[in-house]
């Protein structure tokens, strides 16, 4: 029972310590700071928040790049580039509208030329030789779809034999058909002059958007041209014409050369892509999501605080239109290097509401964002105010003695005049402002020497000059650590 009492005792004043000396602090993130790095940005991207400030809100619906990415066009503004950055823009006739598919933009076309890119080495129409397996997909809302309308384009020639055979790949509009040729293109293969068209089967409405995907499968051959996830027209490029039993035309570019998006057509196109694998269809959405239903989510950086600090509250200026919602966590530990995605244990959390026991010297704060069910709102985070209780860091002493002796120096100093100060940390060294002694016989820097006001170092080189320093630790723990106190030095010398 007594030792029950004193372990109360303990805890109780312990307790009480922390109320007396816990100092309430604030960071922000957002507003007008700015958003920082942060450590996770999945499904999310900055846009334009409350106030004018930046916000984090759920990214447009569009392709990311992965691995296997050879091109991707989102135009999700009017700056055009190639997220995967394996093309360059040679020419850009493309306006842009907020007419889209796929996200918030599109790029519209007006019949006078489209977009003109260079490939670099190691990409599909970058390098010659085989391409190996590919997909070029996109969508489409033709304006009008008349013989001649051509949306996709590749022009060079490739030497066999001593001979130049002129080499295309080209999709183009007939007779209200989305058509496909390729001549040339595959090695060894004669039939019709080396040339291969794949027509879509339904008729290409104007102004309706369409998905169009066009691929080659290496290992089968496979030529296949669909429209919606729906097969338009396919072709295995085998000397028997079949899946097995032939032995497969490989599809070999020429020269390198550039490739042309929509050079002769009206209209507009969305999410332009090309890949160097077989599509996966049932990754493709066909209705117009402008965010993904899932959502995203933001994770800050680990936040370095101090010992002893304590996460109090976080507070956020929010936009939640209808249906949609923020919601907040938070964790906390001594050392980050071991985190993972789930440890330690992400602790959910309210807005202004008070946060207990979540304490450590790292901190870390995620938000998951949700859309509403048909995904066309997003809310959006513009300020997130994290509030903390941190233990003041102890003030050094303001004077600091230091006298010498026959290998030896004595060292004085004043009691901190603070009040959360439990004791001193003596740093010594060779050179002024490096404390890296370690002739002591008392120990190498820095040395605990307890809660004194004088010490004594032996076991020092007499001749050589030594610098020195003393910093004060909390009472709370000897790791709380304040700023290091004014440098002194001595000389010890035998006389």
């Amino acid at each position: 029972m007594c030792n029950n009492k004193i372990i109360f005792f303990i805890s109780f004043c312990l307790l009480i310590l922390n109320s007396v000396f816990a100092e309430d602090k604030v960071m922000v993130f957002g507003g007008k700071s700015g958003w920082p790095q942060l450590s996770k940005m999945d499904g999310v991207t900055k846009g334009s928040g409350k106030f004018g400030y930046d916000c984090i809100q759920l990214k447009t619906d569009s392709h990311n790049v992965d691995d296997t990415t050879d091109l991707l066009l989102d135009f999700e503004s009017t700056s055009r580039k190639d997220s995967s950055g394996n093309y360059s823009i040679v020419k850009n006739n493309f306006l842009q509208t907020e007419k889209a598919i796929m996200g918030k933009g599109a790029a519209l076309s007006r019949g006078t030329g489209g977009l003109e890119l260079q490939g670099k080495e190691g990409s599909v129409f970058g390098t010659s030789g085989n391409t190996g397996s590919f997909t070029i997909d996109f969508w489409l809302s033709p304006s009008i779809a008349e013989n001649g309308e051509v949306v996709f384009s590749w022009r060079s020639s490739r030497t066999v034999a001593n001979y130049a055979l002129y080499q295309t790949i080209m999709a183009s509009f007939f007779n209200n058909h989305l058509e496909w040729k390729f001549t040339n293109v595959f090695n060894g293969y004669s039939d019709n002059s080396g040339e291969i068209t794949l027509t879509s089967y339904r008729t290409i409405i104007p102004d309706v958007w369409c998905h169009h995907s066009l691929s080659y499968d290496e290992d089968t051959g496979l030529l296949e041209y669909r429209i919606d996830n729906q097969l338009e027209a396919l072709k295995y490029v085998t000397t028997n014409g079949k899946e097995r039993g032939g032995s497969i035309y490989n599809l070999q570019l020429g020269v390198v050369a550039d490739i042309e998006i929509c050079p002769m057509y009206t209209g507009s196109i969305d999410d332009f892509r090309i890949e160097r694998s077989l599509s996966n269809y049932s990754n493709v959405h066909y209705k117009n999501n402008m965010y993904k239903v899932g959502g995203g989510r933001f994770v800050t950086e680990p936040i370095l605080i101090s010992e002893g600090a304590s996460l109090t509250k976080i507070e956020s200026v929010v936009t939640e239109p209808s249906q949609t919602s923020v919601c907040f966590y938070v964790r906390s530990g001594d050392n980050f290097f071991n985190w993972t995605d789930d440890f330690p244990e992400w602790v959910p959390v309210k807005s202004g509401e008070k946060i207990s026991n979540v304490s450590g010297l790292y901190f870390q704060v995620a938000a998951d964002l949700y859309p509403d069910g048909n995904g066309l709102h997003t809310p959006s985070v513009t300020e997130l105010d994290v509030y903390y209780s941190e233990v003041p860091l102890p003030l050094p002493p303001f004077t600091l003695n230091a006298e010498a002796g026959d290998g030896e120096v004595t060292l004085t100093w004043s009691y901190s005049v603070d009040e959360t100060a439990g004791g001193y940390y003596l740093y010594y060294g060779e050179r002024p402002g490096e404390y890296l002694g370690c002739d002591s016989i008392q120990g190498d820097s820095p040395i605990d020497v307890g809660n004194v006001s004088s010490y004594k170092l032996t076991g020092l080189k007499n001749g050589k000059i030594y610098y020195f320093a003393i910093s004060s630790y909390s009472r709370l723990d000897n790791n709380i650590l304040g700023n290091l106190s004014k440098e002194v030095f001595a000389r010890p010398l035998k006389r």
